[in-house]
């Protein structure tokens, strides 16, 4: 319907990721709990529990296939993929891997120094920025774990290069899932109708409380004992 308004979580992880411990199927519970009509799973370097998600969900909510990528430049967002994008490649190899699945391509907590995003391995070379924003299609200008001024700097940087800014949760438990998120004024189902829809967004700018994310240093644990550490980049020949 055109007028449907859509309300969106572009940024989560499942047990797939290294860094959290929740059951896909549970997302998708949440979600739906929560009145979301959107959810994207974004484990690192894996696609396997958003699958598994997508599976779950049938007709509830619409679960996007999406990535946490580790690029060799930092950190990028993969909605809208089918396979899942390597690790190691250059932000542009990354970016181009992901729009040859027709999907998009967001960089997330871009100047959150305590991350490997691509903003804060960027550091001061503002060519090394520029780069960036000519390879992604948004920017998470609110990301409800980044710290300090890692936030506002991100917007100056999405007004700076005209690219639409979103909020997000980066959840890592089901308590964060609804903290930061956006809502469209529309419906999508495809990776074109989002981004049109995106220079729109209302966004939700929460943040989780700090004891939360102490959860995350304990799955990282926890992964590690169950042999489901982070993917590491393929070994050069």
């Amino acid at each position: 319907m055109a007028n449907q308004r859509s309300y969106v979580q572009l940024h989560s992880h499942s047990s797939s990721s290294f860094d959290s411990l929740v059951d896909p199927r549970k997302m998708v519970d949440r979600a739906v709990q929560l009145g979301f009509t959107h959810l994207a799973i974004t484990d690192h370097d894996r696609i396997e529990g958003v699958l598994r998600a997508a599976e779950y969900a049938g007709d509830a909510l619409q679960v996007i296939i999406g990535e946490e990528v580790l690029s060799h430049d930092g950190d990028l967002i993969a909605l809208f993929i089918e396979q899942t994008i390597p690790p190691g490649l250059s932000a542009a190899e990354t970016a181009a891997a992901v729009h040859e699945q027709g999907g998009l391509v967001g960089l997330p907590h871009p100047f959150d120094s305590l991350r490997a995003s691509g903003g804060s391995r960027a550091g001061e070379a503002e060519h090394a920025l520029d780069e960036l924003a000519a390879v992604v299609d948004y920017v998470e200008v609110h990301n409800a774990r980044a710290y300090r001024d890692a936030n506002p700097l991100a917007g100056a940087f999405a007004d700076r290069h005209g690219l639409p800014g979103v909020a997000v949760s980066d959840a890592h438990s089901l308590m964060e899932l609804g903290v930061a998120s956006i809502t469209l004024p529309g419906s999508f189902t495809t990776a074109a109708e989002l981004l049109a829809l995106l220079p729109d967004a209302t966004l939700i700018t929460g943040r989780a409380a700090y004891y939360i994310r102490l959860w995350t240093p304990i799955a990282k644990i926890i992964n590690r004992m169950r042999d489901n550490g982070r993917v590491r980049e393929p070994t050069p020949r």
